[in-house]
């Protein structure tokens, strides 16, 4: 585990929620955040800093995804990226970063009760925009992973629509997920979007998924591979089976094995 992760397990008795069901309830993520002041999904800032610079200049404006009580913002910020508009969907979680951000003296940083599903800003208002285990959360309930429920997809694509929209021509989308290319690959290539789609994988144990998504860069053959692009592994140890990110992929692994 992390060194950033340790406070947290100290304080928690589970590891999760009795149910990944929960995870689709705002009462979850209030209590949660309440008593909670930090918790990283899909390892720490430190993990994929080096594909982060690759993608994101300091003069960049940057939206975060739900941003709930990770310290992605206040890492993007010590790496001269100060541009940084937050959201989330819970009003608990939106305070207390503000306050945390406020403490620091991050007056770039800018935190907001928004939800990712529905996105209040103008078009094309981004350089990037960025979510790191979010989306993700959108299809704990979705079923068969080959088949997902409508509401799951209609969900998902509300989301990368909005996504879409904000981003300023050639801006891009990151998505640091659990989801693997052959399930994102139909939502991500979907007519009415304009990006091109690469991703790379980090970490030892599991392999995370680093997505880069190129607004008005999509290839002619709309039917075209996702792209994989190779970079260097970073190794750097952490026990993951103790955290609740294994908890939540042995849930879609366990999905996907029932087929």
């Amino acid at each position: 585990m992390g060194e950033t992760e340790k406070p947290l397990d100290a304080k928690r008795t589970t590891v999760g929620p009795p149910s990944v069901l929960a995870y689709l309830d705002p009462n979850y993520w209030n209590e949660r955040f309440t008593s909670e002041d930090h918790y990283e999904w899909l390892k720490d800032y430190s993990h994929f800093r080096h594909l982060i610079h690759q993608h994101i200049k300091p003069d960049s404006s940057v939206l975060e995804l739900g941003c709930g009580n990770s310290q992605l913002s206040d890492e993007l910020y010590n790496d001269g990226i100060t541009n940084i508009t937050c959201i989330d969907l819970s009003s608990v979680a939106v305070e207390k970063m503000q306050k945390r951000l406020f403490s620091k003296g991050y007056e770039g940083v800018k935190v907001l009760e928004g939800d990712m599903l529905n996105l209040s800003f103008a078009d094309e208002s981004f350089d990037v925009v960025i979510e790191k285990g979010t989306m993700d959360v959108l299809f704990v309930d979705s079923g068969d992973p080959w088949n997902p429920r409508p509401e799951a997809v209609n969900n998902a694509m509300a989301m990368l629509q909005g996504v879409h929209r904000v981003l300023k021509p050639n801006g891009i989308f990151i998505s640091i997920a659990f989801g693997q290319p052959h399930f994102r690959r139909p939502l991500f290539n979907a007519p009415e979007f304009t990006w091109s789609i690469d991703y790379t994988t980090f970490g030892d144990g599991f392999h995370y998924f680093f997505y880069v998504l190129r607004k008005g860069c999509k290839l002619l053959d709309g039917n075209a591979d996702v792209k994989k692009v190779e970079t260097p592994t970073l190794c750097l140890y952490q026990d993951e089976l103790d955290n609740e990110d294994y908890l939540f992929r042995t849930n879609i692994d366990e999905t996907d094995d029932q087929r």
